[in-house]
């Protein structure tokens, strides 16, 4: 009956051991997994913090070029002015020219 007892300390003593490896195991893959979990989150925050600062440049961007387009449309309308005065000041040019012909070179004259 003793050897009997001695054999189940032993086999309880080893299980104890393997549960024991098995817990300490365990604990170290928890312990590595909140690291995981830890890194995955800053990384999360992080590309957070950069969607938030491109969509920023994004709307920095559009008013960009919206006042861009303004000002070109601006730009636009005074070139189209301007040469519709240049036009007008050649016709106009070209009339007074061809009226002095008529008294002073009416060879030229049209």
């Amino acid at each position: 009956e003793q050897a009997d007892e001695e054999s189940k300390q032993a086999y309880c003593n080893t299980e104890f051991d393997l549960a024991d490896d098995h817990k300490k195991a365990l604990t170290n893959k928890i312990a590595d997994l909140e690291t995981l979990i830890a890194e995955a989150q800053e990384s999360v925050n992080s590309v957070s913090e950069e969607i938030e600062a491109l969509k920023a440049g994004i709307k920095a961007l559009d008013k960009s070029v919206a006042e861009a387009t303004e000002q070109r449309k601006e730009e636009n309308a005074a070139y189209k002015d301007l040469m519709a005065n240049d036009s007008a000041a050649k016709e106009l040019l070209l009339f007074a020219k061809n009226r002095l012909n008529k008294y002073y070179n009416p060879k030229l004259y049209k």
